[in-house]
């Protein structure tokens, strides 16, 4: 492992290609939610189905593997893993475009799942180790771009490669783009020394996982933050994958007029309500999320050295505001109240990201983060992605026999208590960090 300092500028060049891969980790992971609507026309599947495939299909292997694959990243290569992990899901996003029936394209989204098992504790035990504590939110916050501008791009080249191409043909272009950047990531990645900016920055042996369960168990603020960020999850991983069907099914005559202003060139000629709804959700979850995450981690940067809470405190505060926003945007009739009044919670809602993720890395030593951040994303993944997009769906299925295409609305409006719940919990935490904390 290298024990050379590193520059500015290659500390900039890996947070760079760190994020190009999450974002093609959400780009694979999201890309589902817009290709939604002619999935189901083409296999005639039902909303628990889609919901089946785009979230429980992923969330089976991608979290019952992380922990294992953490664990090897506490003791091997992060790089190595990563780029393996990246060829994987990349290769099983293209698989997609080849499934002819329900089975197919559910056995492809759980290849999926297997690669992404690989793509995000390491990356954030990597990211601890080339940025200092007092950087480290805003670091962890950048990494997560990858999380709307891959949404986003999921979302808008989904809609566009349907219109032009045909959803077989975007699952297969994103997935071998994923492929091509593999290589590219392992020749410019370098592993860094672990540890090396924390007061213990000796590289001690990595920690069995019985270790980090004992050391985790013995601190309550890393299970209230875990199950609330699970929470948070299943309404935004719902609202990711389920919002693109609500605008077509909900507002679907009324997307082109409010795009009236956008050049012809953007919008090919005859195009469906699943393009126009593509850009409209892209531009609200690249734009809320963007600033939403960089909030969060600057935030926790500067009110967190001082006091601990706040890294709970911040994203406690902002599920709150977040609440009202969503249901104004729900409720409302008129698409342009609903692109502003889902914006500012798409802000809000992302806000958690640096703060929590950030606590999670000072709560255990060094040889223990990226097995800590894998029981993390096992809690966060399993509930979030396996339950928040099947939730959702079967709500509406539940409510298609008396509101008909509008049951996706009443649908998430019910979700917004998952963020009540997540608030609860963070402000449960709040208190515990000070004492849970590890410089």
């Amino acid at each position: 492992m290298s024990d050379v300092k590193v520059s500015a500028s290659y500390r900039a060049w890996v947070l760079f290609i760190l994020v190009v891969v999450y974002t093609f980790n959400f780009i694979d992971r999201q890309i589902v939610g817009i290709l939604a609507v002619p999935i189901k026309e083409e296999l005639l599947l039902s909303d628990t189905e889609l919901s089946l495939m785009g979230g429980l299909a992923f969330a089976l292997f991608y979290t019952f593997l992380g922990i294992p694959v953490a664990w090897l990243a506490d003791r091997f290569s992060r790089v190595w893993i990563m780029t393996g992990a990246l060829t994987i899901w990349s290769a099983m996003t293209a698989a997609c475009g080849f499934a002819t029936n329900f089975i197919q394209l559910f056995l492809a989204r759980l290849g999926v799942g297997v690669g992404e098992a690989g793509g995000v504790a390491p990356a954030y035990s990597l990211i601890s180790d080339y940025f200092p504590p007092h950087q480290r939110a805003r670091a962890l916050s950048v990494y997560s771009f990858g999380i709307p501008i891959g949404s986003a791009l999921g979302i808008v080249l989904g809609g566009i490669l349907t219109s032009v191409l045909g959803w077989r043909s975007a699952f297969i272009i994103v997935g071998v783009t994923g492929v091509l950047i593999a290589p590219i990531f392992r020749l410019t990645m370098r592993e860094p020394k672990r540890g090396q900016f924390d007061a213990t920055h000796a590289e001690v042996e990595p920690a069995p996982i019985s270790s980090v369960f004992r050391k985790l168990t013995s601190k309550s603020s890393f299970w209230m933050l875990s199950l609330g960020a699970a929470s948070s999850s299943m309404m935004g991983y719902g609202l990711i994958f389920w919002l693109p069907s609500f605008f077509v099914r909900s507002y679907g005559d009324a997307l082109p007029g409010f795009f009236a202003w956008m050049p012809p060139a953007l919008i090919p000629e005859g195009a469906s309500s699943v393009l126009y709804a593509s850009y409209f959700y892209g531009t609200i979850i690249l734009v809320g999320g963007l600033v939403g995450i960089w909030m969060g981690g600057f935030l926790a940067d500067k009110f967190g050295q001082k006091k601990r809470a706040a890294y709970a405190l911040i994203p406690a505060w902002a599920f709150v505001a977040s609440i009202p926003c969503f249901i104004i945007g729900l409720m409302s009739n008129s698409l342009t109240i609903a692109f502003f009044a889902f914006l500012v919670p798409s802000a809000l809602s992302l806000v958690w990201l640096g703060p929590v993720i950030a606590a999670f890395q000072h709560l255990v030593s060094p040889n223990m983060r990226a097995t800590a951040s894998a029981i993390f994303l096992f809690i966060n993944n399993l509930i979030g992605i396996g339950l928040g997009n099947l939730v959702i769906g079967a709500i509406s299925d539940g409510l298609s026999a008396q509101f008909g295409d509008e049951s996706l609305r009443y649908a998430m409006l019910a979700g917004t208590v998952f963020y009540l719940i997540a608030a609860v919990m963070f402000f449960i935490s709040a208190p515990k960090l000070q004492d849970d904390w590890e410089d």
